[in-house]
Formats: C-alpha cells, sequence, structure tokens
C-alpha cells in the first residue's frame, strides 16, 4: 500500500510540478527510464521467487541508470551514441522481457 501511495503522490507531484529536463541530459532520459525498469521487474521477479533483498534492489536500480548512462555518454562522446542508445536498449529490453515471462509463469503457473 505504501508503494501505490508513493507512486500516486510522485505523479501528483510531477503534474503539479512541472519539471524540465535539461537539454544536455535529455539524450539519457529515455536510457535511464529503460535501466530502471529493467531493475524493478527484476525487483519484482525476486520478489515472487523469495529472494528479494532491498540492498541489492537499490544497488541494482542505481547502477544500471548510472552504468546506462555512461555507456550512452561515451557513445556520445565517440561519435557512435545512436547505435550505443540502440544496443543499450536491446540489451535491456531483452532483460525486461526475460523478466516479465518469469513473472508471467510465477502468476499464472503457465
Amino acid at each position: 500500500m505504501i508503494a501505490v501511495l508513493g507512486l500516486i503522490v510522485g505523479v501528483v507531484a510531477g503534474l503539479v510540478v512541472r519539471p524540465v529536463v535539461p537539454t544536455v541530459m535529455e539524450p539519457y532520459l529515455p536510457i535511464a527510464v529503460v535501466a530502471a525498469l529493467d531493475a524493478v521487474f527484476g525487483g519484482l521477479r525476486a520478489m515472487l521467487d523469495g529472494i528479494f533483498n532491498d540492498k541489492v534492489f537499490v544497488v541494482s536500480f542505481l547502477s544500471n541508470v548510472v552504468v546506462a548512462a555512461l555507456i550512452v555518454f561515451l557513445g556520445d562522446k565517440l561519435g557512435v551514441g545512436a547505435q550505443l542508445s540502440t544496443g543499450v536498449v536491446v540489451v535491456l529490453g531483452i532483460r525486461i522481457f526475460s523478466n516479465a515471462a518469469a513473472i508471467r509463469r510465477h502468476v499464472f503457473r503457465a
């Protein structure tokens, strides 16, 4: 219940405050969101498997976001930012779908 309340408060705060993302950070925001989703789905899978650890989740969440953004930043500096962005999204997408499949199997026993 606390998580749902936190989600509602966060959405309302985002709509009221209307934060502005600096243009320098705009290329990294979608990658950070995908990396965060990967950590969330991994945490949900771990919870359903009974092996969830909050410290591991927080470290995974932060490190996924930082590493993904760093890879895209280095790609931008090397002139291959679009290719590395695509690579990061593909890898994280595969992990998200793998976790989603495991969650589905666990929930529906199928």
